[in-house]
């Protein structure tokens, strides 16, 4: 193994208690961290949309192979959205912000036409005629079952959210059952949210135990450096905890 290897693991197992020092308290290296990812994440979304976005779709249709003073030869007409692109930038003037509202509205009208169709045919149409459709007894009574649970658990849904009639009675009844499966379906979908983290949460476990399963493999030189790593760890820990003392104790005094 690598020193170059081990480095950059120690600093992705630095970082990630770095980050969980949070669980204590608001502290300065949890706030590194997170500048850092932060940082990272928005050079990275930059690169990838000049690469991926501007250059194929803006630029390579302008300029077909010619310099760029001339570009009657590409595409011309795409200069029109990379002028509005550049009109957004105007945001951050006080006195010149009203010229990115134009840019803005033309983006969200387009925007909200494109989108309107494509959710009402993935999240209306499609679910409603997978709601309507017969239950299938003939793959089995458990599919049939399940065809029936889910017809009665839309209409109960549907019942809840219409408010025209008084919640009482044979309607409040339905009405009702229609909040149980609201809340089945918000818990489940809590609970696949949880699960995903607790998946993180393990990989990153994970990556500490090979962290220091790596430091003793090395043996000689590289255990001493895990347990120099782990004592500068603690050390920085146990320092921020008594900063944090001696700033509680000089609070009530004063």
């Amino acid at each position: 193994m690598s020193w170059e290897t081990f480095l950059w693991t120690t600093a992705s197992v630095a970082l990630t208690l770095f980050t969980f020092s949070f669980l204590y308290r608001d502290n300065p290296f949890y706030k590194f961290s997170e500048s850092l990812f932060v940082g990272i994440s928005a050079g990275y979304f930059v690169i990838i949309l000049w690469y991926t976005g501007l250059v194929p779709t803006l630029f390579d249709r302008i300029w077909v192979g010619q310099p760029w003073w001339q570009i009657w030869g590409g595409k011309w007409w795409y200069l029109i959205p990379g002028i509005l692109g550049l009109m957004m930038w105007f945001r951050f003037s006080k006195k010149k912000s009203w010229i990115s509202r134009y840019p803005i509205a033309f983006y969200l009208g387009i925007a909200t036409g494109a989108a309107i169709p494509l959710e009402m045919q993935n999240r209306v149409n499609r679910q409603l005629a997978d709601t309507l459709v017969a239950p299938n007894f003939s793959a089995g009574w458990v599919a049939g079952i399940s065809d029936v649970i889910i017809i009665l658990g839309v209409v109960c849904g549907l019942f809840y959210f219409f408010f025209s009639v008084a919640h009482k009675g044979t309607f409040g009844g339905v009405a009702k059952a229609g909040i149980y499966i609201l809340m089945i379906g918000f818990g489940a979908s809590f609970g696949y949210t949880v699960m995903g983290r607790i998946s993180l949460f393990i990989e990153r476990v994970q990556s500490i135990r090979d962290w220091v399963e790596m430091g003793f493999e090395g043996g000689g030189g590289m255990t001493a450096v895990v347990w120099i790593s782990v004592l500068i760890v603690l050390l920085l820990i146990m320092m921020e905890i008594m900063r944090h003392m001696r700033n509680k104790a000089t609070e009530e005094a004063a």
